[in-house]
């Protein structure tokens, strides 16, 4: 389920528009970083911030400055990664008093998605790519446990993960890292802990898990970039990451 935490500290818009660009992928608008040519694929799927207003101007979310460089960052370490616009241009507004969370979410279910990827990953293998990683970030936690139940992708990490039940765990087949948050009220400590014990009754399948202290829902790409406890916890975060899709995709 979603809750306050996942409203919490929006993404704020600055200057930056990273080192990639927008296009359509799959039908979708997606922001590519990385070269094209690149054989390995990170596909990052956002919380349901994708979007803030600054100055009365309404921003897409793949615009905003932390994930943008968050998705550089990684492609900068020779991955082509792939942030689409999952809501099709219609983000959570929290000022919209007439379409609260709990609305605007029965038009954003979870599993919307899993169908969402499914054309950009056909587009992606159209030019030759086969090796495909999914990160996916609170909301998007159930779109990357949906791709790895279906082995559409070949390793997942999923951070302070949204939605996602037990059965979810245990239905992924592929390699799955979990990064959960000691202050989270939306999957807390003791639920990360339970899907701990789920995959490591499953010998078949490689699985790493980390519960952060000291951070809340969200730290990894929503943050005072002037915190410096706050930008290494996301950073060590990013590098787990790293770490897991090097192991599994390279």
């Amino acid at each position: 389920m979603l809750g306050p935490a996942c409203c919490s500290n929006p993404p704020i818009l600055n200057s930056f528009s990273g080192a990639g660009h927008v296009a359509k992928l799959g039908g979708v608008d997606a922001y590519l970083t990385g070269s094209p040519l690149c054989t390995f694929v990170i596909l990052l799927v956002s919380d349901i911030f994708v979007f803030v207003f600054t100055c009365l101007i309404c921003f897409v979310g793949y615009k905003a400055p932390i994930l943008r460089m968050f998705a550089d960052k990684v492609a900068a370490t020779g991955y082509y990664v792939v942030v689409p616009d999952f809501f099709n241009g219609d983000p959570y507004d929290p000022r919209n008093v007439d379409r609260p969370i709990d609305v605007w979410v029965k038009d954003h279910l979870p599993e919307t998605g899993f169908e969402v990827s499914q054309p950009i990953i056909e587009a992606l293998k159209s030019k030759g790519i086969s090796t495909i990683g999914a990160a996916g970030f609170c909301w998007g936690a159930k779109t990357v446990c949906e791709l790895g139940k279906s082995k559409l992708i070949q390793a997942a990490v999923l951070a302070h993960p949204s939605y996602i039940t037990v059965d979810d765990i245990n239905g992924v087949n592929i390699p799955i890292a979990i990064l959960g948050a000691e202050n989270d009220q939306v999957t807390p400590p003791e639920v990360i802990k339970q899907f701990e014990q789920v995959l490591a009754a499953n010998s078949e399948v490689d699985s790493f898990v980390k519960i952060f202290p000291n951070v809340s829902h969200g730290w990894t790409i929503r943050y005072d970039t002037k915190d410096p406890e706050a930008v290494k916890a996301s950073e060590e975060a990013r590098q787990i990451l790293l770490d897991w899709f090097d192991k599994h995709l390279k």
